[in-house]
């Protein structure tokens, strides 16, 4: 396949290389003005791909689009009038609603959401290392992203396990309820997933969790308050030695993904008219940090 990755970040780069070492023709897409990018995956040798070439953005039969959340209007949107209106747009980034103020523009694209929990880190420019192996769900946004489950077997063969959900949505909101609890505490605390097993932040997991339980209930997902918390609690366990991506933006003092991830969780809350005082006091301390940089950068 044609392939372009939108995004060449840890996840992006993961994927290129991948793909490119399972047979596709592989581009990449970014902000850097640049015709071409060297990197290595793990301690394999170097390979060059192709950067921002309009004729491979044409040709493309697959975008997979790796920005984060907040980076995907603003990205994508110059991109459209290029495109075949057949290109497969496939969406891998953290939080939800980021397509939501886009739909009118996307109505003519089949349209993949994806979730993955392989972990990726990008120590430079041009290396990438593959930190965690994981698993991808696909799931279609639209009816046209349901004619498009044989790509599975195509990212299968890249990066597995790949897996076919037909609620991708609900899988969505599962990544989402996991992110609103381990993202902002870990980013605010500077500390790593593993150290929220600590006995003072067992109260607070709790209080974040039955909320999102209230909003994924109101949301029509069965689902109880002690089964996410489990489910919390083992990617903690999990994960214990990784930062969060939150972690690492505040740690840069770069721009989080807060808004598509506690802030959808809000939006969605107060849809159903759902009090969520822990979460939207996480919401607000993550914004104050936000703030605090821009004023200091002014």
């Amino acid at each position: 396949m044609n392939i372009v990755v939108l995004g060449p970040g840890a996840v992006g780069l993961l994927w290129a290389t991948k793909l490119h070492a399972a047979g596709h023709r592989v581009s990449l897409w970014g902000r850097q003005a640049q015709s071409s990018l060297s990197i290595a995956l793990d301690k394999q040798a170097s390979i060059t791909l192709p950067c921002n070439d309009c004729s491979a953005l044409c040709h493309a039969d697959l975008l997979l689009i790796t920005v984060k959340a907040w980076q995907v209007e603003q990205a994508l949107t110059p991109l459209l009038n290029t495109l075949n209106r057949d290109t497969i747009l496939l969406f891998m980034h953290n939080g939800m609603g980021a397509l939501d103020s886009m739909q009118d523009q996307l109505n003519d694209f089949p349209i993949v959401l994806s979730t993955t929990t392989h972990g990726a880190l990008k120590p430079s420019m041009n290396q990438v290392l593959h930190t965690g192996k994981g698993v991808t769900q696909l799931g279609a946004y639209n009816a046209q992203g349901k004619q498009c489950q044989f790509l599975v077997d195509v990212l299968q063969h890249a990066l597995p396990d790949v897996m076919w959900n037909n609620t991708i949505e609900e899988a969505l909101w599962h990544k989402l309820a996991i992110n609103c609890a381990i993202n902002p505490l870990t980013a605010l605390e500077q500390c790593r997933n593993g150290d929220l097993a600590d006995e003072r932040f067992q109260r607070p997991l709790a209080n974040i969790v039955a909320e999102l339980a209230d909003v994924m209930s109101a949301e029509g997902f069965a689902i109880t308050q002690s089964s996410l918390l489990a489910k919390v609690k083992q990617v903690i366990q999990a994960t214990a030695e990784n930062y969060s991506s939150m972690h690492q933006d505040i740690f840069y003092q770069r721009k989080t993904e807060i808004d598509f991830i506690t802030g959808y969780l809000l939006k969605k809350a107060e849809q159903h008219q759902l009090a969520t005082p822990e979460n939207h006091k996480l919401y607000l301390a993550i914004k104050h940090q936000e703030q605090s940089w821009v004023s200091n950068h002014v």
